[in-house]
């Protein structure tokens, strides 16, 4: 486990209907997924966390939010993963945090050593970005530093989050992470794995 530092603010965009999966994935497994990337955040060294709601309305009572975070609804939630992104990173805005760490609430094996070795990557990266890799392909958590968050912020429409942003940066890290995690998202329930 990391040393906490105030330094990194985590994100969980947990906003989608979960279309391919059947229902909002916030809701799945009774919340295990959110509570394992809350943990995730916070045990990898980022506070305070943000959970970014959307599908599930405006007042979290529907959603069990582990205790110690906040939720921001992101009212434009059906317009693709963008409007999560950018509620994130606006509730980002209002902390001293230097860093963003951002984690959809789909990948629960993305543990806090995961994170701990991406928000290291980007501590020390002159670009202030870093990404986690797993078998070549990238993933989460991706790391911001503060200078890049209204310019990703902008960019994030549709269904694109931080990846039109990170399109053409060079200088960001790629974190291989293969040894911790698998990163996959899960998109339908086991009985319907594709």
């Amino acid at each position: 486990m990391a040393a906490v530092r105030t330094d990194c603010v985590g994100i969980v965009l947990a906003a989608g209907a979960g279309k391919r999966y059947g229902r909002p994935k916030v809701l799945a497994a009774d919340g295990a997924w959110l509570r394992a990337a809350v943990t995730a955040l916070r045990d990898g060294g980022c506070d305070p966390i943000v959970v970014v709601l959307g599908a599930t309305g405006p007042s979290p009572q529907i959603v069990d939010l582990p205790s110690g975070v906040r939720h921001v609804w992101a009212a434009d939630w059906a317009t693709g993963l963008g409007a999560s992104f950018r509620a994130g990173l606006g509730a980002a805005m209002e902390t001293p945090a230097e860093y963003a760490a951002i984690m959809p609430v789909d990948t629960p094996d993305v543990g806090a050593d995961v994170v701990a070795r991406v928000l290291a990557a980007a501590r020390t990266a002159p670009s202030g970005l870093a990404r986690a890799v797993f078998h070549a392909t990238a993933g989460h958590p991706v790391v911001l530093s503060r200078k890049h968050w209204t310019s990703a912020s902008a960019e994030a429409v549709g269904d694109s989050g931080a990846r039109t942003y990170l399109l053409g940066k060079n200088d960001m890290v790629c974190v291989t992470c293969d040894d911790l995690a698998t990163g996959n998202d899960r998109d339908y329930p086991a009985s319907a794995a594709r």
